[in-house]
C-alpha cells in the first residue's frame, strides 16, 4: 500500500518534525509513505473573504498537481466523516480490499481546502469538530494511520 500525505505548510517546530519522523519510521513496516509539503500562502490579518478564497484556490491548485490520476483522495475536512479509531481501521481495510493501492491524504493550510480539492476528494475525513493547527494535524493523521495498521493486524497498541 502506498500512502501519500500532501500537506500545505512547513513544519517549523522541532518537536512536531520529530513526531512526524517517528511515525513515518513506524509506518515504514506497514506501507510506503511519502510526505509532500507544499508552500502556504501568506494570509494578511485583515484578509477579506474574497482574498481568503483566492488563497485557498492557489493552495488548492498546488495540491491538485500532486494528485496522480486514479489515486484515492481523502481530504481532511471538518465536515467529513468522523469515525473512531476502530472504524477508521476498518475503513482503511475496506479501501484496501476494494483495490485502492494508493491513498492520498490531503491537509489544507490555515484557511482549509479549496472547493476544487474537496470536489476531487473521494472521502472527507474529520478527526474532530475542533480546529487544530495544520502542522499538528499531520502528526495526528500519521498517528491514526499507524494505529489503524496496529488494529488491523491485531497488534497491541494503547487505547
Amino acid at each position: 500500500m502506498k500512502i501519500k500525505v500532501v500537506a500545505v505548510g512547513k513544519i517549523k517546530e522541532k518537536y512536531l518534525a520529530d513526531a512526524v519522523a517517528e511515525y513515518a519510521k513506524r509506518l515504514s513496516h506497514y506501507c510506503k509513505l511519502e510526505i509532500v509539503e507544499l508552500p502556504d500562502e501568506r494570509t494578511p490579518d485583515s484578509a477579506s473573504e474574497a482574498e481568503e478564497t483566492q488563497i485557498r484556490e492557489r493552495e488548492g491548485e498546488r495540491i491538485l498537481r500532486k494528485i496522480p490520476e486514479g489515486a484515492y483522495v481523502i481530504a481532511l475536512a471538518i465536515d467529513g466523516q468522523a469515525p473512531d479509531s476502530v472504524e477508521f481501521a476498518r475503513q482503511m481495510e475496506r479501501w484496501n480490499v476494494d483495490g485502492v493501492s494508493q491513498m492520498i491524504f490531503v491537509i489544507g493550510g490555515s484557511l482549509g481546502l479549496s472547493k476544487a480539492v474537496l470536489a476531487r476528494a473521494d472521502y472527507r475525513l474529520s478527526f474532530s469538530r475542533l480546529t487544530f493547527p495544520h502542522q499538528l494535524m499531520r502528526v495526528i493523521l500519521l498517528e491514526q494511520i499507524y494505529r489503524s495498521y496496529r488494529i488491523r493486524n491485531h497488534e497491541p497498541y494503547h487505547k
